[in-house]
């Protein structure tokens, strides 16, 4: 405690707040949009929000403290989004039973030490494609939503662009979070705010008992392994590593894995190493010190998580429009970085391939769409680009 009270300091606390910021809004905006899709209830929205914050802030503290690095854990986009179309035709309970087998999965990799070998043997560009085709939805809801909304969608989208384009201005004011307060702003003077006489309230989180089917564990378990370790964590051991700092990949897998089965039970999404916000931190002041913003950070969600029910019911208040563009402007450079990757280089044809299955969005033996994309745009690829293989 004395290191850190002596290590911590104002840049490295406006630096949490402005990450912790970011993960409060248009992340949150994506956890609601995908419990619309999927038909939760107010208290099943809350309760997964409890867990995404308190629970995975907990190990956050933790990790900073102990390897004294930015180590921020929240949930996985990607894997948030694969839920809502899996409950389509998957109850609840079958969902949290693959949210805790793939955590199993996911700390015996990384107690078995393979976690690196395994995120070098993944074709990125594969893996990017189903990431793309999966977040397409939140980009054709962001324009569904200024169709629908203008009044309220479309400043955000001006204010977004304008602080993305004033580069100085950006830097102070974040284009997202600028979209949120310009949202808020419009909700208010066009009086959209609907209460509907609901009480601010309290209440504990929701425990779920899981149910184990195949179905469940086919479709939903190796994509979210994948999109928590290749694609969650390995962003967010990029943005470590070009900061200077060396984060223990294996233990970072093992905390994942144990933070999902641990969420599971309230009904949360798999944990994993946030990329966004842990660049946030270490993007200024002294890296020895960066450890403390992380620190900063997990505090902070502590509090939204044990008040996680009140946040939901004013979210809820908000228009539809309002939820559907903050999603989609959040996504917006996560689905940029997803065409990149998937389509710039090797793996092209089985990328578009398991794209075109994952946008389709059809159910083959029960199991989603995104499973299938990823099976055929492998096959694909290994009979008809194995050169890219070889290399």
């Amino acid at each position: 405690m004395k290191d850190f009270l002596r290590d911590v300091g104002a840049l490295y606390g406006a630096n949490a707040l402005v990450a912790f910021i970011f993960a409060a809004s248009g992340p949150v905006a994506v956890i609601l949009a995908v419990g619309a899709q999927g038909g939760l209830a107010e208290s099943d929205l809350a309760s997964w929000i409890f867990g995404a914050f308190f629970i995975n802030g907990l190990i956050s503290i933790a990790f900073c403290l102990w390897y004294r690095q930015p180590l921020v854990f929240f949930w996985s986009i990607p894997g948030a989004v694969l839920v809502g179309p899996a409950l389509g035709h998957l109850s609840l309970a079958e969902v949290i039973g693959a949210f805790v087998a793939t955590g199993v999965l996911m700390a015996a990799l990384g107690l078995s030490g393979w976690v690196r070998r395994c995120t070098e043997a993944a074709p990125m560009p594969i893996v990017m494609a189903m990431v793309a085709g999966v977040f397409l939805r939140f980009g054709t809801a962001l324009v569904q939503a200024v169709h629908d909304d203008f009044a309220i969608a479309a400043p955000m989208v001006v204010a977004f662009i304008f602080l993305s384009f004033a580069k100085k201005l950006g830097r102070w004011l974040p284009p997202l979070i600028g979209a949120f307060v310009v949202g808020i702003a419009c909700v208010v003077v066009f009086g959209k705010f609907q209460m509907e006489g609901k009480e601010l309230i309290l209440s504990f989180p929701n425990l779920y008992r899981p149910a184990f089917s195949w179905q469940a564990l086919i479709e939903l378990v190796v994509p979210l392994a994948i999109t928590v370790l290749v694609v969650q964590n390995g962003q967010g051991f990029a943005v470590l590593s070009a900061a200077g700092h060396k984060p223990p990949i294996d233990a970072i897998a093992v905390a994942c894995g144990a933070g999902s089965m641990v969420t599971a039970f309230v009904g949360s999404v798999s944990t994993c190493l946030t990329g966004p916000v842990n660049a946030i931190l270490s993007s200024s002041g002294e890296m020895r010190r960066h450890y403390t913003a992380g620190v900063l950070v997990g505090a902070l969600s502590l509090v939204f998580g044990l008040l996680s029910p009140v946040f939901v019911r004013l979210l809820l208040a908000m228009p539809g429009a309002f939820i559907a563009a903050l999603g989609g402007l959040a996504m917006l450079r996560v689905l940029q970085a997803a065409f990149s990757v998937a389509f710039g280089g090797k793996y092209a044809l089985g990328a578009l391939v398991t794209f075109l299955v994952t946008v389709a969005d059809v159910t083959i033996f029960s199991i989603g769409a995104a499973f299938w994309g990823l099976v055929l745009g492998l096959g694909i690829s290994w009979f008809l680009e194995r050169k890219d293989f070889s290399r």
